[in-house]
């Protein structure tokens, strides 16, 4: 069965696709067969080959096996919005058994599997269940994103403190500097270093041109 990481953030558009393409191009290049996947995707296009997510497009073109769209990303949802309202309004059930069969499949042909959230770590998925149940479905060692930016520390320890909480091995964290500049970025990464019980794995700073090569660069992380 394959290793991998369940890829979490602060909060939504903070870059957990880049990061996470950033990690499967990271462990490509140690010669590691590596998969994406993104359960639960909301706002689509219309493309070639269907409806589709623009982030779950990104996992799957990266990764160097072949899979289908509906493997890396098994409920894909049209509407930008809050995936348990999302499904809703498709009369869509989101179910956990699901996601952990297509999960399965794709863990027997690679080596590494970079599982990507939606939104962030509590984003609700249908009436009972959040992505933390999706988490503990896949029994995934987490890496939190943490977007640097105002408002992160805040958001960085009590996603820190649920994460630790839900029983999963908390792998580390990496510091996203989404902003082109950020008043005081090394004294805030430095509090979340003292202040967050795991390794800090990577600073990606902003970049103008994103390459999921340049992100890869800056992570210190191994199997």
């Amino acid at each position: 069965m394959a290793k991998g990481f369940f890829i979490t953030g602060t909060d939504t558009g903070i870059g957990k696709t880049w990061i996470s393409v950033g990690l499967i191009t990271h462990f490509k290049q140690k010669g590691y067969q590596v998969a994406g996947m993104k359960p639960v995707a909301s706002g689509c296009i219309a493309t070639p080959i269907g409806i589709c997510n623009e982030d779950a497009l990104q996992l799957k073109e990266h990764t160097n096996i072949s899979l289908t769209y509906s493997q890396v990303n098994p409920y894909n949802l049209p509407l930008p919005i809050a995936p348990h309202l999302a499904a809703q309004n498709q009369n869509v059930n989101i179910d956990l058994k699901v996601i952990k069969n297509r999960f399965s499949e794709i863990a027997t042909k690679v080596d590494v599997i970079v599982v990507e959230g939606v939104g962030g770590w509590i984003v609700p998925i249908n009436q009972k269940q959040t992505m933390v149940d999706v988490a503990q479905s896949l029994k995934l060692p987490v890496i939190l994103v943490v977007g640097m930016k105002l408002g992160c520390l805040n958001h960085a320890l009590l996603t820190s403190e649920s994460i630790l909480k839900s029983g999963l091995s908390f792998a580390g964290w990496i510091a996203n500097q989404v902003q082109s500049e950020m008043d005081w970025l090394e004294d805030n990464i430095q509090f979340l270093r003292e202040r967050l019980p795991v390794p800090l794995l990577g600073i990606t700073p902003h970049l103008d041109q994103l390459t999921a090569e340049r992100i890869s660069e800056c992570f210190t992380l191994e199997l």
